[in-house]
């Protein structure tokens, strides 16, 4: 900074930089530049986030400089806008550490459900092929149990047979189709052991 630099006092720089005058802006910006960075980084402790907080400003005062003349105290000024920018961003990153801690599990646990939903589809198209190969009597117990959830009493009921035979046919039914799912290539997993339980289950 010359001589010449040093005689123009704060309020008539901001008028000359209001009007357009970049010399007037650098000389500002040369004057706060080093003071508003430690200010910024004091409480950032981000080099890079200082940075870019102090550029900000800047060229926010340059593109409202028609304003400047209309400001009692430039530095409070100056350093007013530094904190709102410092609160913005610590805004920003509590909400990106918020949206990480809700969203990162709901993720994970999507593409678990969408794996899973795979896993099944690819066991029910070849269980749906192991049920057609059941004998006819044999299907219908089969799918009147699974489908239609309808008891062991009432499928008796409905086939005019004994509650003793439903089991059997039914057991035998669920036999062959995880015999047939081995054969296939499908070890029967936790999920499909879990498939069975729920076949299973009110067989007495």
């Amino acid at each position: 900074m010359n001589k010449s630099e040093l005689e123009f006092d704060e309020p008539d720089l901001l008028e000359r930089i209001a009007s357009g005058d970049r010399k007037a802006y650098s000389i500002l910006y040369n004057q706060y530049l080093s003071g508003l960075y430690r200010y910024i980084y004091l409480f950032s402790k981000s080099k890079e986030t200082s940075e870019e907080i102090v550029q900000e400003i800047f060229v926010m005062i340059w593109e409202k400089r028609e304003t400047l003349t209309s400001i009692n105290s430039f530095k409070s000024y100056l350093y007013r806008s530094a904190k709102n920018l410092l609160l913005d961003e610590i805004r920003k990153n509590q909400v990106k550490a918020k949206a990480a801690v809700i969203l990162k599990p709901q993720t994970e646990e999507s593409h678990e459900k969408a794996d899973e939903r795979l896993i099944y589809d690819e066991y029910y198209k070849i269980a749906e092929k192991a049920i057609e190969l059941l004998p006819e009597k044999r299907k219908r117990i089969f799918l009147l149990r699974t489908r239609e959830e309808l008891s062991l009493d009432e499928i008796a009921e409905q086939l005019a047979i004994s509650k003793s035979v439903v089991k059997k046919q039914l057991y035998a039914g669920i036999s062959f189709v995880r015999k047939y799912m081995q054969q296939h290539g499908i070890q029967v997993s936790v999920i499909l052991v879990n498939i069975f339980l729920e076949l299973l289950s009110g067989i007495k």
